[in-house]
């Protein structure tokens, strides 16, 4: 709820935004991990929850790369800028 919140209440800050899906991805973790432990120790719910751990390390490594070119180029982070990236 708060990852969707500060994606919907922030649309001003990318690095807000990037936040925010983080901690979306990390509570479907937290879920995935409880629901293996109740189903007796269930392993498929652990090595989706290690799947989605490496797509959010890619997602935010590949975000903050972005990120610092954007802002070497147009100086600011502001999302109302995003849209002169159009080539």
């Amino acid at each position: 709820m708060l990852g969707l919140l500060g994606i919907v209440l922030n649309r001003k800050n990318l690095i807000i935004i990037l936040m925010s899906i983080e901690i979306l991805l990390l509570s479907i973790n937290y879920n995935l991990l409880e629901i293996s432990l109740l189903r007796a120790d269930d392993l498929i719910g652990q090595i989706f929850a290690l799947y989605i751990l490496t797509v959010a390390a890619a997602e935010s490594a590949i975000g903050l790369a972005i990120l610092v070119i954007f802002y070497r180029i147009k100086g600011t982070i502001s999302v109302k800028f995003v849209n002169l990236l159009k080539g």
